[in-house]
């Protein structure tokens, strides 16, 4: 496999959507996967909760509404519109909730291992 990317554009509403439950409420997302790289459209329902705690790293970048990325250690960080978090892998336990709902576009891929 070419692990190159030509330059391309990406027409999401015709990217299908893959529907995940969460402990509460309700994910969809859409993938792009290349080698090494995915990126992801995801919208989480009113009242989302994510059903586990995440350690892969992550570009997480708030496109409509807000959420709260919640640590397992009790911290939480809330994104609005226009803001991004990064972590690589392995540096944090998180999850992600929103209370009316929210979409993003989420980055994430090998190079985000620790070094």
């Amino acid at each position: 496999m070419n692990p190159n990317i030509p330059f391309q554009t990406i027409d999401w509403s015709s990217v299908p959507r893959e529907e995940f439950k969460g402990e509460t409420g309700t994910a969809w997302w859409q993938t792009m996967q290349y080698e090494g790289l995915r990126i992801r459209i995801v919208e989480y329902s009113k009242g989302y909760l994510a059903d586990h705690w995440c350690k892969k790293g992550h570009i997480v970048h708030c496109l409509e509404g807000e959420f709260e990325s919640e640590m397992q250690d009790g911290a939480t960080f809330r994104l609005t519109p226009g803001m991004t978090y990064v972590v690589s892998d392995d540096l944090s336990s998180h999850r992600s909730k929103t209370v009316d709902g929210v979409k993003l576009m989420i980055i994430d891929g090998e190079f985000l291992r620790l070094k």
